[in-house]
């Protein structure tokens, strides 16, 4: 109802569209070996207007809180894998600056450059940043190191990324099977990463998802009706940690994970 905090219009992937309703982010730690997930907690996400009187966006809104609670999450990792929606600078460089290292997902047209072959000269001055921008449709392939996968084809390198003014790995994948998209461009701002292990981080990511499609099949996180802002905090990181508590009690049991069983 209108009296429910935050409440307002939220992009949904599913529909393509904008809907009305409630957005909560969710924190999880993921096994990158075992493809598992375990969520830390979540926040709901404030509406337009609230984000206005705060004079933030959504990307400042998202950093400064992951930023507050860098000490807690940084002694777990300083490694952030979020998705396409936050490879921007306002996101990354604050990121950052604060300790942690970024992997995300870039748009098809991003600039990128390939690092400079050139070679100091003990002259005055330092030797130029990059060589010139890369064409994924004509990749030079000597610069980069390809990797083995089971469908299309993957290289990595490391680039200079125009936008953050930093050099990244960077992991480019061709699908190869006659998809509308010709390739897919992922990044990590560690640039000591291999692209497979950008590649294998990102696609990890998604097991953030299944906490959220367990939670709301199995554990009622749409089922709060309360208008209070800690009381629906506190439903929505309850139904998680249930989510939670249901794969720790399998692990014991030596099951196998099944919340719907």
């Amino acid at each position: 109802g209108k009296k429910t905090p935050w409440i307002g219009y939220f992009w949904s992937g599913c529909a393509g569209e904008y809907k009305r309703g409630l957005e909560i982010m969710g924190i999880g730690i993921i096994d990158i070996d075992n493809h598992e997930c375990m969520t830390l907690g979540s926040i709901q996400t404030p509406d337009c207007k609230t984000l206005d009187n705060m004079d933030k966006n959504l990307v400042d809104w998202y950093s400064c809180y992951l930023i507050s609670r860098k000490d807690k999450l940084q002694s777990i990792s300083k490694t952030v894998v979020a998705d396409a929606f936050f490879s921007k600078e306002t996101f990354v460089t604050p990121m950052c600056e604060n300790g942690f290292h970024v992997i995300s997902r870039f748009r098809n047209d991003v600039v990128l450059y390939y690092p400079t072959l050139e070679k100091k000269t003990g002259k005055r001055g330092h030797p130029k940043w990059f060589d010139g921008r890369i064409d994924f449709a004509n990749l030079d392939l000597p610069r980069c190191k390809e990797y083995e996968v089971n469908k299309g084809k993957l290289y990595g390198l490391r680039v200079y990324a125009k936008a953050f003014k930093r050099y990244v790995s960077l992991a480019i994948w061709y699908p190869m099977d006659g998809r509308t998209d010709k390739w897919q461009l992922y990044f990590s701002t560690d640039d000591s990463m291999d692209g497979r292990e950008v590649l294998d981080y990102y696609r990890t990511r998604f097991q953030l998802e299944f906490c959220f499609r367990d939670g709301k099949q199995h554990a009622g996180i749409t089922s709060c009706q309360s208008t209070d802002f800690r009381k629906l905090d506190f439903h929505f990181n309850a139904s998680l940690a249930a989510v939670n508590l249901a794969k720790a009690a399998c692990k014991r049991l030596g099951i196998t994970y099944s919340i719907s069983s």
